[in-house]
């Protein structure tokens, strides 16, 4: 009988699992004619007696982590990958290509202790009786390998049926808990989906919730209800009452539910806290509308807590977990900022993962200075400048990764983070970080929960698309936007899409040149790609060309070149009047429903009306609600009324710029 694990073992898996140097190394050892003698035993082990005298067995079920090694290197070793090479060529048949459809979860806890060890099951217990998130893939034939992206890093199952193979981007010390950890989610999806939602969920990744079904209680619910009474407040006062007291009582509240493991939560505090302090500064990173979507959040986060208190409040995972040796390649910059600050986050596509990390500094800028993006593009950061390190390979052994995808990086010593230039690595990125057909990947990303709930992670939404054809770039002097029609291989069209941003003059400029400098086109194009009224819309952070790559928010220039001028697109009525009921609910919040003139209650008025000839008559009833509670004694009966409209406006317009046109 054949060891079908050792067989399903390929090249590119055996670097995973060790490294290339000593795949290389056991490679050129069968060649020169120094493989090991084969033998199998009884029981299926595969033993290896090497010309040098050492011996080495590989066991069924125990993954080459729980193999039998004489010589005395720690961990997986030569011989070891030696011996999976030599047996594979040995056998008859090769390697197995059939595709399997299997899950993860079948594997039991009595086989997983005896792959990862007792102490990796009860650690990862510890974080089970806490709960924790995992979007599943499982296995198609375009992609056979089943994989679970937890909160802080990922898991991949390379060979089927045998978990002592899984693949991970976390630490050693950590693989046995987080393996077990996917194990149990990929047996969690199991249990709750039937035959029917299996073939619907086709392609398609699936998001669980394990463990931790409880809601919160004890300290964490009080850290809520003082959050929520906090937010109240400040919708019935308005943000120019929000003084610095205020703002510290907001500050603490954002510090007591991270304490308690209520991350998404605390992450919209933050951003409120955030949001009060460039007003008090007047600042330009102030939004009214960003405040009024925080505090909505907030409320949607605390009505949908009891159905799914893991995925929609956070968990309790490590805050930063560390990863292996990684590589990481950059997709570019996006620059950002007041006229206090300036902020460079470069997006790193994380191969091995499947995901996209960010890695974000800052700077404080002088009273008299205003650096552009192309100013900060001589900046160090990690040894090279920024602009290097926006279009780069950057591989690094002391690198951690936050639950919302944030990413940190040292030097450490001795060269142990190298950046050199990303040359064509985009072209060797895996699906779904490299896209050839965007309506397909947008068709799995279908069921998804609204964006008020789910996890509060950074570029979930980058990829590298693969261009076949372009058309010219048109600006939209009104909307400052520049626009152009492009296809994707399959044939379906992506609309290329950029604003024009103060603090990076020239990106309009750049993009304009790169979509038309060359006389091939470009064919490689990364950002963030969307659904806007049914189209699919492409925001680029860089785009690789013939010549290299180009980063338009780093590129030099005042933004004075004359671009052709495009049509101005035209808003469909239901949009124009959701949108135009959210800002006149966000001047509310702004002003404080305490504090609404009657102008305002009037604007209120004006767009339920608006709402109810376009047929929304649930979002005008809403509307007419608030209004009429608005003017009865107590004003905090209209609090709920505001968010109620709000949670429904904002879930109707995600939905209907996310479906077809």
């Amino acid at each position: 009988m054949s060891r079908a694990d050792l067989l399903a073992l390929t090249p590119e898996t055996l670097v995973s699992l060790a490294n290339r140097g000593l795949v290389k190394r056991a490679e050129k050892d069968l060649a020169a004619g120094a493989g090991p003698e084969v033998t199998v035993a009884d029981d299926t082990t595969v033993i290896g007696r090497f010309p040098d005298g050492t011996v080495t067995a590989l066991p069924p079920g125990r993954g080459l982590d729980g193999a039998e090694c004489g010589c005395a290197a720690a961990g997986i070793c030569r011989h070891r990958i030696c011996l999976v090479l030599a047996y594979q060529r040995s056998t008859e048949g090769g390697e197995r290509t059939e595709f399997v459809d299997w899950s993860p979860g079948e594997c039991d806890d009595e086989a997983l202790e005896a792959v990862l060890g007792r102490p990796a099951l009860h650690a990862a217990r510890r974080t089970l009786d806490r709960g924790y998130t995992a979007r599943l893939h499982r296995p198609t034939p375009a992609d056979p390998t089943p994989r679970a992206e937890l909160p802080t890093c990922t898991v991949r199952f390379p060979v089927p049926h045998e978990p002592g193979y899984a693949l991970t981007d976390a630490a050693d010390d950590l693989r046995g808990e987080v393996v077990a950890l996917a194990v149990w989610a990929f047996r969690t999806a199991d249990a709750e989906e039937t035959n029917t939602e299996k073939e619907d969920a086709e392609g398609r990744d699936t998001e669980v919730s394990v463990g931790g079904r409880t809601a919160p209680s004890g300290r964490g619910e009080q850290a809520l209800r003082s959050t929520l009474a906090l937010a109240d407040d400040l919708l019935l006062d308005g943000v120019p009452q929000a003084g610095p007291v205020f703002a510290g009582s907001l500050g603490r509240a954002r510090d007591t539910l991270a304490s308690a493991a209520l991350h998404w939560p605390a992450g919209a505090v933050a951003e409120l806290v955030e949001q009060l302090a460039a007003y008090a500064v007047r600042g330009a990173r102030y939004d009214p509308e960003r405040v009024a979507r925080l505090l909505t959040e907030l409320h949607a986060r605390q009505r949908a807590a009891a159905l799914d208190p893991v995925g929609v409040l956070g968990t309790k995972e490590a805050p930063q977990t560390p990863l292996r040796r990684v590589r990481l390649v950059a997709l570019g910059c996006r620059i950002g900022g007041t006229d206090r600050d300036r902020t460079a986050e470069v997006c790193f596509a994380h191969p091995e993962a499947g995901v996209v990390l960010v890695l974000r500094r800052s700077w404080d800028v002088p009273e008299d200075q205003s650096p552009t993006g192309h100013d900060l593009a001589a900046r160090r950061v990690l040894g090279s400048s920024l602009r290097a390190l926006a279009a780069a390979n950057v591989v690094s052994e002391h690198t951690a990764r936050a639950a919302d995808r944030t990413v940190t990086i040292s030097r450490g010593r001795v060269s142990s983070t190298s950046v050199t230039p990303v040359g064509t690595a985009w072209l060797d990125l895996p699906a779904p970080l490299l896209l050839k057909d965007t309506a397909a990947h947008l068709k799995t990303l279908a069921g998804r929960p609204p964006r008020l709930i789910r996890p509060r992670v950074e570029a979930e939404s980058v990829h590298v698309v693969e261009i076949a054809a372009v058309g010219p770039a048109g600006y939209d002097p009104a909307a400052q936007r520049l626009e152009a029609v492009a296809h994707d291989p399959a044939g379906n069209e992506v609309l290329v899409r950029a604003d024009h941003d103060p603090l990076c003059p020239a990106r309009l400029d750049a993009l304009a040149e790169a979509l038309d400098g060359s006389r091939d086109g470009p064919r490689w194009i990364s950002g963030v790609l969307t659904r806007d009224h049914g189209r699919t819309v492409l925001e680029p952070l860089a785009v690789l060309t013939a010549g290299g790559v180009v980063v338009p928010d780093l590129a030099p220039g005042d933004g004075d070149t004359a671009l052709t001028p495009a049509a101005r697109r035209t808003t469909d009525p239901l949009t124009h009047a959701m949108e135009s009921a959210l800002r006149a609910l966000a001047e509310a919040a702004h002003h404080g429903l305490r504090h609404l003139s009657p102008t305002a209650r009037t604007r209120l008025a004006d767009r339920a009306t608006a709402l109810r000839r376009t047929g929304l008559h649930t979002a005008a009833g809403l509307l007419d609600d608030l209004a009429d509670r608005l003017g009865r004694d107590s004003v905090g009966a209209a609090v709920p009324a505001w968010v109620d409209a709000r949670i429904h406006l904002v879930t109707s317009l995600e939905l209907h710029q996310e479906g077809d046109a």
